[in-house]
């Protein structure tokens, strides 16, 4: 059984199959296509809590997350990424692969994707 959140484009913010959740890429916005204002480190703390709110829309939570991918149209704000992902996973943090890009939609400096393994609730017989 799989459960998923829609937002206004047509795919799953987040899809939850069994165990498995995948979060598709989050952007720095406020709200659809509007950026939060203040640069890279501004846009990637509001992308890390876009992430936790579509992770928490299907059960999910940050500790549950295996792998992200983050892509930046400046790859030379990977420290500042290195930095927020320090501050928002705990140890052991997931795998994650970092790509750089021409561009993002709205004009964004950074999008991230995760994958999640959430056990699913054992059922009392």
């Amino acid at each position: 059984m799989s459960q998923h959140h829609v937002d206004e484009h047509p795919y799953s913010v987040a899809f939850r199959s069994g165990d498995l959740v995948a979060v598709s890429g989050r952007l720095g916005v406020s709200e659809p296509g509007v950026l939060v204002p203040g640069g890279f480190e501004a846009e990637c703390a509001q992308a890390f809590a876009n992430l936790e709110e579509a992770l928490r829309s299907v059960g999910a939570a940050p500790g549950d997350v295996i792998k992200i991918v983050a892509y930046l149209t400046d790859i030379d704000t990977r420290p500042a990424l290195n930095a927020a992902c320090e501050r928002f996973f705990a140890e052991p943090r997931p795998a994650r692969s970092c790509v750089g890009v021409a561009s993002l939609p709205y004009g964004g400096l950074i999008e991230i994707e995760a994958l999640a393994r959430v056990p699913e609730p054992s059922h009392a017989t």
